[in-house]
């Protein structure tokens, strides 16, 4: 191989440039992943957001099926105390 070769296995320097872009980017998407699977904080948030954004309508208000879920419960818990002291 000369002095002027710019080749190394077969691969420019263009190429070789091009390739530790590429992996760089992978390797900086794999830790920003690592990272947020880790930030259990953020993820603590993130799940208290969706169990509210399903257990509310849209405008706020408790959904009327999950209201008369806790409503019965607590009438069933009320009647259990109830009939055991009775």
């Amino acid at each position: 191989m000369s002095s002027g070769d710019s080749h190394v296995n077969g691969t420019t320097p263009e190429q070789i440039e091009a390739d530790l872009a590429r992996q760089r980017e992978e390797l900086a998407a794999t830790v920003t992943e690592i990272q947020a699977r880790l930030d259990v904080k953020a993820r603590a948030r993130a799940k208290a957001v969706d169990l509210r954004a399903r257990a509310t309508t849209p405008d706020g208000k408790p959904r009327p099926a999950l209201a008369a879920a806790a409503a019965a419960i607590v009438v069933l818990a009320g009647a259990i105390l109830w009939h055991r002291r009775h």
